[in-house]
């Protein structure tokens, strides 16, 4: 199967055939993607009981990868049905369209994460 079938425009997303109910609506840069990345994109789809699993990529300031590539790596993964390149201010938009069951946001954490590989990349660099 060619994961990049997952990817959908925000517009097919809104108006194109229904997603599968209960839907689960997570968000976040990924940048770079991490083993992280798949055990909570896991955890919260069996904790939901979800049908399916929509990740909403954000922007990334300063990225190592460019969006298309952060996009085709999530999905990528098995436990991702869909995915989609949203702007910042869109997430919000997004979710009161979707009314998906739950939403996870990966945001804060994937900042914390890519400040801890820089700093820990720093370290290496200086010893």
């Amino acid at each position: 199967m060619d994961t990049r079938s997952k990817i959908l425009t925000a517009a097919e997303v809104r108006s194109g055939p229904p997603l599968p109910r209960p839907l689960l609506v997570a968000t976040g840069c990924f940048d770079v993607l991490r083993a992280w990345h798949a055990r909570e994109l896991r955890a919260a789809r069996e904790r939901t009981g979800a049908a399916a699993l929509l990740v909403a990529v954000l922007p990334a300031p300063a990225a190592v990868l460019d969006q298309r590539a952060r996009l085709e790596l999530v999905a990528a993964l098995r436990v991702v049905d869909y995915v989609v390149s949203i702007d910042d201010g869109d997430a919000n938009t997004l979710v009161e369209a979707l009314q998906p069951a739950a939403v996870v946001r990966l945001e804060a954490a994937d900042a914390r994460l890519t400040r801890q590989l820089i700093e820990d990349v720093q370290r290496r660099q200086i010893r």
